[in-house]
C-alpha cells in the first residue's frame, strides 16, 4: 500500500510520516476503530492528501475546526462509520484551551505559541492557535489539554489570566484574515515576488530559494525563474504566506503591479 508515495519520498524529509500514516490507515482497517494523525503543516498536508487521492482512500476527514486551518490532523474511519457519526466523535479526540488575558495585556501568536513550547509539548500536539483581542483559542488533542492548562497557568505571562478546557463544538471558527500587500515586478517569476516579500536583492533571492526556504502550493520550489500563476501561494519561511491574488496594472516602464494577499 501506497508504494508510489513510499518511492517518491524514499530520500527525503517525508519518508517516515509516509510509512507512519500508512501504518494508521492499515490498524483502522484491521480494528474498525478511528484512528488519527499528529497535527500535520500545511506541506505535509498536501504530501498526504496526494498521497491517498492516488490509493483511492475515501474513509478519511481532514480536520483542524477550520477549513483553512495551517494545521490539520488526519482521521481514518471504518467504512461503519458516516460523516456525521464521525462529527460527534471529535469532541472526544479534541478540545480548544480557552485562554482569557486581563484587560491590561494583548498578546500576539507568538506570544501564545513560545509559551506552549517552553513547556516541552511539542508542535505535533496542538493545531492551530486563533488569537483574538485579549485572547486565544488553541486547539489540541484531549489527552493532553489538562497538562497544557496546568503549565500555562505556572506561566509568569498568564499568571492572571483565565484558562479552560471547552469542547470543540464551542468554538466560534473566524474566518481567515489577510492583508492586501501592493508590488512592482518585472515578471511573475518567482525570484520577482520573493525578493519583494523579503525585501532583499535578487543575488541573495537565489540563496533563500536554493536553501529551500520558499514553498510554491506548499512544496518546495528550486527554480527561481518559475512563473506563477494566479491563485498560487508563496510562502517564504520567516517571511510569511501569501496568494497571488491578482495583477493591478502595468506601469508605464512595462513592470507589472501585483496584489498580494498575506495570511495574518
Amino acid at each position: 500500500m501506497f508504494e508510489k508515495a513510499r518511492e517518491r519520498h524514499k530520500d527525503d524529509e517525508f519518508r517516515y510520516l509516509i510509512g507512519s500514516i500508512a501504518d494508521k490507515y492499515d490498524f483502522c482497517k484491521k480494528r474498525n476503530k478511528i484512528v488519527y494523525s499528529d497535527f500535520l503543516d500545511s506541506t505535509q498536508i498536501h504530501h498526504i492528501e496526494k498521497m491517498l487521492k492516488e490509493e483511492r482512500v475515501s474513509n478519511y476527514a481532514l480536520y483542524g475546526v477550520a477549513s483553512e486551518a495551517d494545521r490539520k490532523v488526519v482521521v481514518f474511519y471504518p467504512e461503519k462509520i458516516n460523516s456525521s457519526m464521525l462529527e460527534k466523535n471529535y469532541n472526544n479526540i479534541f478540545k480548544v484551551i480557552k485562554i482569557t488575558l486581563p484587560p491590561e495585556l494583548n498578546y500576539e501568536h507568538r506570544d501564545y505559541l513560545s509559551g506552549i513550547m517552553k513547556l516541552g509539548i511539542k508542535r505535533e500536539k496542538f493545531g492551530d492557535i486563533v488569537v483574538s483581542s485579549g485572547s486565544a483559542d488553541v486547539i489540541c488533542f484531549t489527552e493532553i489539554a489538562k497538562t497544557l492548562v496546568d503549565g500555562l497557568k505556572e506561566l509568569t505571562r498568564f499568571k492572571k489570566s483565565q484558562i479552560e478546557i471547552t469542547d470543540i463544538s464551542e468554538l466560534t471558527v473566524q474566518e481567515k484574515q489577510f492583508e492586501e500587500k501592493s508590488i512592482i515586478v518585472s515578471s511573475i517569476r518567482l525570484d520577482n515576488f520573493v525578493s519583494e516579500i523579503a525585501k532583499t536583492s535578487r543575488g541573495k533571492v537565489n540563496d533563500i530559494i536554493k536553501e529551500g526556504r520558499v514553498l510554491l502550493n506548499y512544496v518546495t520550489e528550486y527554480k527561481p525563474s518559475k512563473k506563477l500563476e494566479i491563485g498560487d501561494i508563496i510562502t517564504v519561511r520567516g517571511k510569511g504566506k501569501y496568494i497571488f491574488d491578482r495583477i493591478e496594472r502595468t506601469t508605464k516602464s512595462d513592470n507589472i503591479v501585483v496584489i498580494l494577499k498575506k495570511y495574518i
